[in-house]
């Protein structure tokens, strides 16, 4: 989604300029091309060499050096497909709202017909300035994007708001910003991760499930413009700003939170691996060892995914099916039985698919078709489950 984006960055002066380093080698890696303009302030912190490393390109700073092939602060701007000025500091704020060029990066932006986005950083007390708060709200209406700081330890050790935003969640906001928004308008339920079953007051039974395809899918679809509910098992919690997380335990649990979205959602996608059976008598307390075998007895959990393939009106619904044999028939067999629309089919034996991986290898199962996928990663794989529901 960045690959070949021109990207022009300005770096403002602020203790933030190194950490934009790390942003440059990210973007780099995603093969954005970048141009990079620093303002005298921003050389203080981070020397325009080391920029020059990492971007892989020239560093613009003086505005009235001699060049005699083109007039860089409007050429530059023209090449872009967007501005990211990152850290924007109180003084580049103020003047950017108040049209004052002069320095490369303010000019730049003033002659930048393309999409602006500031990150802002500083002190807490700058950042909540009446006229700090004043010039971005001025920005906001102009049309500049703004990726608010975060909260956390500050250069001059106190906490408060005023971080820029990490390397890792800029490059996602790009991602983002870049990213076709065919699913806006369009309401998207994804479950993810395992349910759990208590048995006793510490024991519980589980599956092996990451949740890693199902917030995947939720990222990407959030990306693609939809307003995503993303219902959750417990899992290491991903980082996804911008989405509706409802975390759940149990099967019931599960299927409750869908069951208060579902009526006016477009698509859910069953990424989840509830858990199929749950215990017929649960112990409030410790069971503890006898010296002999323990007997239980398990009964069915109620089957979610068919739940709402019968319920569905206008929703598509896609579930998915983890096999270890006889892959299309299971699939297939279930997608009938559930009444889904589509299956998403992958073997726990081969190489490269199934829990806790990174890739996935997956047949998409519908009424009429089985489309054999190749190992992708499974953030491809998400936009191939969502390009099913645009």
């Amino acid at each position: 989604m960045i690959e070949n984006k021109n990207i022009l960055l300005g770096v403002s002066g602020g203790i933030a300029s190194y950490k934009v380093l790390d942003l440059c080698s990210r973007l780099k890696k995603k093969n954005a091309n970048l141009q990079v303009i620093m303002t005298p302030a921003a050389t203080e912190f981070v020397s325009p060499l080391s920029f020059e490393t990492m971007a892989k390109c020239k560093v613009y700073m003086d505005m009235w050096e001699g060049h005699h092939e083109s007039v860089h602060h409007i050429d530059l701007p023209k090449w872009a497909d967007v501005m990211l000025i990152a850290p924007a500091t109180a003084s580049t704020i103020g003047k950017m709202a108040n049209g004052i060029a002069d320095n490369f990066l303010v000019a730049s932006y003033l002659a930048c017909e393309k999409d602006v986005i500031i990150a802002p950083s500083m002190n807490t007390q700058m950042l909540l300035n009446t006229a700090t708060q004043k010039n971005i709200e001025i920005l906001k209406s102009y049309g500049v994007k703004v990726i608010a700081p975060e909260s956390g330890i500050l250069a001059c050790n106190t906490v408060g708001d005023g971080r820029l935003e990490e390397p890792k969640n800029i490059v996602e906001y790009l991602e983002e910003y870049f990213t076709n928004k065919d699913l806006k308008g369009k309401k998207v339920i994804v479950s993810a991760g395992p349910t759990i079953e208590p048995i006793d007051f510490v024991r519980y039974v589980s599956n092996h499930s990451s949740g890693k395809m199902g917030y995947n899918i939720a990222n990407e679809a959030k990306k693609r413009g939809a307003d995503v509910v993303l219902v959750s098992g417990p899992v290491k919690p991903f980082d996804i700003k911008g989405i509706n997380r409802i975390e759940v335990k149990t099967n019931e649990e599960m299927k409750n939170a869908i069951d208060e979205n579902f009526n006016n959602a477009d698509a859910l996608i069953m990424a989840a691996a509830p858990v199929d059976y749950k215990s017929s008598i649960v112990s409030d307390h410790k069971i503890k060892k006898s010296g002999q075998n323990l007997k239980m007895e398990f009964v069915e959990n109620t089957d979610i995914l068919k739940y709402f393939g019968n319920k569905k009106t206008k929703q598509k619904v896609i579930g998915f099916a983890a096999e270890t044999d006889d892959l299309i028939e299971n699939a297939s067999a279930k997608l009938k039985k559930k009444n889904a629309d589509y299956i998403i089919a992958n073997d726990l034996t081969k190489a490269g698919a199934g829990f806790n991986m990174d890739t996935n290898i997956a047949s998409i199962i519908s009424k009429d078709n089985i489309k054999n996928l190749e190992k992708m990663s499974k953030t491809e794989l998400a936009n191939q489950i969502l390009d099913l529901i645009r």
